[in-house]
């Protein structure tokens, strides 16, 4: 039988094989509804939202500092690593709205019902150390964008980011839709200030579409691979895969294979528009540095401080290094956003401990303002460059651990019932864990070998 005849019994074998702890809420329940309303262009954009939630991750201070220093090192050649990570998002985020939709557990949840205990703590551990990664990377690129723009100094520009807990508990309080539209409109501003530079900058456009095809260099070069897989952690980030496939079911659909059918072609849509947005975002910050630093012979540029500094002399306006400063500030509150979403999802999910969010924010703000601290104290601000680079290879290492789990599960029917991924999607996804994993490992002997 057809699943438009028996669409209530089809829905109830998509939702097989999971179960739910006993006086566990729903994530509607925890997040809040958005109900689906209208048809056409209407109704896509009441899907339109978590994408752009998600795409956040894929801009944050950490990848500035990877573009930056690719860009000045190596020009235009990693633009090639920023199309690859994004396809590999665009690819895994589908995935996660497939599994949110069909079965009505995040990831997190999903590992908790299919692994044993041991090692659901395992990945949880791993998830926690890639969220932990993350906040570094925004405490000091926040600590940074207030610098730039305020004065303040980095030292204590770490600890006033920590009273983002406050934003985040009164958007909370509005609503999930006013939490989406925070961050669209910070994100229009980050792409109209790199609109901006870009023009100011007069890229050898002809380099830049040389720079997206791919070469063996970044694999043989391993200070080329580094910042690659530096690129790859900032772009695919472990935290997102979890992230995205909670706050998909903010949109309240029908309980039938058609309905959910449609929820994942629109929220597969909404994710790719927005992924395209942080590739635009991401291929302009590396081409910036291509363009200005590595055009000057200004090879070693990583620190965001230097990387301001440097714009206005080589770009002849001092509007450049306010652009940037901006920038820089919107997506460091952006991705706090996004990290507080994501550390209660994983926190709940794998152990099905609920926190306040501010004792959650202020328990993972602080784990991270402790090496942000020392790495001040010990190397200043030309430092924190290579911190944030460091703890975007980190994410890179923690990626395995989520991507393999997020296959298997939507490969598999029992699971995932009528609403299982095609087979040639889960081929794709599966090169994508073969390739990540063999770049970690590559990347790991290098650092041995060196």
């Amino acid at each position: 039988m057809d699943d438009m005849t028996r669409p209530a019994e089809a829905a109830e074998v998509a939702l097989g094989g999971w179960r739910r702890t006993r006086g566990e809420p729903s994530l509607r329940e925890v997040w809040g509804s958005i109900p689906v309303r209208g048809v056409g262009w209407r109704r896509l954009f009441a899907f339109l939202g978590p994408g752009y939630l998600v795409s956040v991750g894929y801009m944050d201070p950490g990848n500035w500092a990877t573009s930056i220093a690719g860009g000045s090192k190596f020009g235009y050649t990693l633009l090639t690593i920023a199309l690859l990570s994004n396809l590999m998002a665009i690819l895994l985020q589908a995935l996660c709205a497939r599994l949110g939709f069909a079965t009505g557990r995040d990831l997190a949840q999903a590992c908790r019902d299919a692994f044993s205990k041991p090692i659901s703590y395992v990945l949880w551990l791993m998830a926690e150390i890639a969220i932990c990664a993350t906040d570094l990377a925004e405490v000091i690129g926040t600590a940074i964008g207030l610098n730039l723009l305020f004065g303040i100094p980095l030292e204590l520009g770490v600890f006033i980011t920590a009273l983002d807990v406050f934003l985040i508990l009164y958007l909370q309080n509005l609503g999930f839709r006013w939490i989406e539209t925070f961050v669209v409109t910070t994100l229009l501003v980050i792409a109209t200030c790199f609109a901006i530079q870009v023009g100011m900058a007069d890229p050898d456009w002809r380099q830049v579409i040389v720079g997206f095809a791919p070469t063996v260099e970044i694999v043989r070069n391993p200070e080329m691979l580094y910042l690659a897989m530096g690129i790859l952690g900032a772009t695919v980030m472990p935290h997102n895969l979890y992230l995205h496939s909670s706050i998909v079911q903010t949109r309240v659909v029908a309980d039938t294979l058609p309905a959910k059918r449609e929820a994942i072609t629109f929220a597969t849509i909404d994710s790719t528009i927005a992924l395209m947005l942080a590739l635009i975002v991401n291929a302009s910050i590396l081409i910036l540095a291509a363009a200005t630093f590595h055009k000057a012979g200004a090879y070693g540029i990583a620190d965001l401080e230097d990387a301001q500094q440097l714009l206005t002399p080589l770009l002849g306006s001092a509007m450049a290094a306010y652009l940037f400063g901006i920038a820089l500030l919107c997506c460091g509150l952006n991705s706090t956003v996004t990290a507080t979403l994501s550390g209660q999802i994983v926190m709940e999910g794998f152990i099905n401990v609920r926190l306040p969010a501010w004792a959650r924010r202020l328990a993972t703000r602080g784990l991270a303002i402790i090496p942000a601290v020392i790495g001040i104290a010990l190397y200043g601000a030309a430092g924190t460059g290579k911190l944030l680079i460091l703890s975007q290879v980190i994410l890179s290492m923690q990626l395995p651990f989520a991507i393999v789990p997020l296959v298997l599960f939507t490969a598999d029917r029992r699971k995932m019932g009528a609403l299982v991924a095609p087979r040639w999607v889960t081929g794709l996804a599966a090169i994508v864990a073969v390739v990540v994993i063999a770049l970690n490992i590559k990347v790991i002997a290098d650092l041995i070998l060196a």
